[in-house]
């Protein structure tokens, strides 16, 4: 298996949209109501890579202006290579993309799937507008 083979329906839409078979809003659907590994550091050992604190702090770096940026995955598989110069950081937990975007703070931008082919970054204007648009339809 190659680094672009998909492994879900999401990183099928991310090949998808990488070819022009689909444009981002279709991606960004499918991104809506898919689930999302989110890694995050525990003080304690993981069982399984399964979080067990109710405090997780999840993996974020810092960009080219240091802009927060929140690190995904599209699932627990895609992150071990990249995790691997992230040793505090083996435990993950598995959400909707949704709760991420009704739990995380403001002014963070998303990378999903750092140093795969099969990824994508979203700058902090978009992911902010995905957040109100989910805010909006959660209120009807």
């Amino acid at each position: 298996m190659t680094d672009t083979t998909p492994r879900n329906t999401l990183e099928e839409q991310l090949l998808a949209a990488q070819e022009g078979r689909i444009d981002s809003d279709e991606l960004l659907k499918t991104l809506m109501t898919s689930q999302v590994f989110m890694p995050v550091q525990d003080e304690k050992a993981p069982v399984a890579n399964i979080q067990r604190s109710t405090r997780a702090q999840p993996l974020v770096l810092s960009g080219e202006d240091d802009t927060p940026i929140l690190v995904l995955f599209s699932s627990p598989e895609r992150a071990r290579p990249f995790l691997t110069d992230y040793p505090g950081f083996a435990a993950g937990i598995l959400e909707p993309f949704q709760w991420v975007l009704e739990n995380m703070g403001s002014g963070y931008g998303i990378t999903l799937n750092p140093g795969s082919e099969l990824g994508f970054d979203m700058e902090p204007e978009t992911v902010a507008d995905l957040a109100a648009s989910l805010a909006a339809t959660l209120k009807h």
